[in-house]
């Protein structure tokens, strides 16, 4: 009864917007409402208006892509190529919203030299993600990406291992998202789907969260996958709901990702290692190219 009374409504909305390449966000909201208890009906009910209605969904969920692997390569050899200013372009050249690079204390892929080049080369987004490390501050501040990112760091780590602790350093991350906002740089922290850490994220004055979805990427059930997805979709209503934005990322593949883009006011996904697999075989530009038309619900990607 609640589906019968819901889609007339949707379909009214997507009448007065059907020139556009954007879709209103209440009509975004109504698909979710079809069903309060049951993610998965509200999941499938936004990709079927995604399939009738592809270009009203285009600009729903921004893409940014991570080319730090890129780096890897380079820095395995030690050698100028590949060259991760080159991969940006073609990022770019494939439909991304945005590039995303990590420079660690360590220097183990992306290289000051990088991030340097691509300040001035990047015409999309930069979204440069760091710890709260003095040095890296400073670097921050005087480059000025337009976005800040801030995540957990351990030498050991092979990759980022888990969201920020916010609660355990409170006063230091206030100070960092000051410093950084200062110099007209959006911040953003990256965090684990828990309230406590949320609502501590809130009170750094930090602009966006992004949830770290690297339990829901490594569940080997559906249970666990719908449990994870559950705990975002909590996350994203306390996020939203302090007027910050919502962004994910860690994990996402061609192949788990739509369920993600698909939570109620969802505005960034930063993904990086399955964009880069997939270039190895198809090229930079398709990759990024194949990924925001599944996001956009054009194709399926096998």
């Amino acid at each position: 009864m609640e589906t019968i009374l819901v889609v007339p409504a949707v379909l009214y909305c997507l009448f007065f917007c059907c020139m556009s390449s954007t879709i209103p966000k209440t009509v975004q909201s109504a698909t979710f409402e079809v069903e309060n208890d049951a993610a998965r009906h509200r999941v499938t009910c936004t990709l079927q208006l995604r399939q009738v209605f592809p270009r009203m969904f285009t600009s729903m969920v921004e893409l940014g892509v991570n080319i730090d692997h890129i780096a890897t390569v380079r820095q395995s050899r030690k050698t100028v190529e590949p060259d991760p200013v080159w991969a940006a372009a073609l990022a770019e050249l494939g439909g991304a919203d945005g590039i995303t690079v990590h420079l660690r204390e360590d220097r183990r892929h992306i290289q000051d030299r990088d991030v340097n080049l691509l300040r001035e080369t990047v015409r999309c987004k930069l979204n440069l993600e760091m710890a709260c490390a003095e040095e890296i501050v400073k670097i921050a501040c005087k480059l000025r990406p337009d976005q800040a990112t801030l995540v957990p760091e351990r030498r050991q780590e092979i990759t980022t291992e888990g969201g920020l602790d916010v609660v355990s350093q409170s006063e230091e991350v206030i100070k960092i998202v000051k410093r950084l906002q200062d110099r007209g740089i959006a911040v953003s922290l990256f965090l684990d789907p828990d309230p406590k850490q949320i609502e501590a994220g809130f009170k750094t004055g930090c602009d966006a969260v992004e949830l770290h979805t690297g339990c829901y990427a490594l569940a080997e059930t559906g249970k666990k996958r719908n449990a994870e997805l559950r705990r975002f979709q909590i996350a994203g209503e306390m996020i939203v709901s302090a007027a910050i934005r919502l962004h994910a990322g860690h994990g996402l593949t061609y192949h788990n990702v739509l369920p993600v883009a698909s939570i109620p006011n969802m505005q960034e996904l930063n993904i990086g290692h399955s964009i880069i697999a997939r270039a190895l075989m198809v090229g930079m530009k398709e990759a990024v190219a194949e990924m925001k038309q599944l996001l956009r619900g054009y194709v399926k990607v096998s």
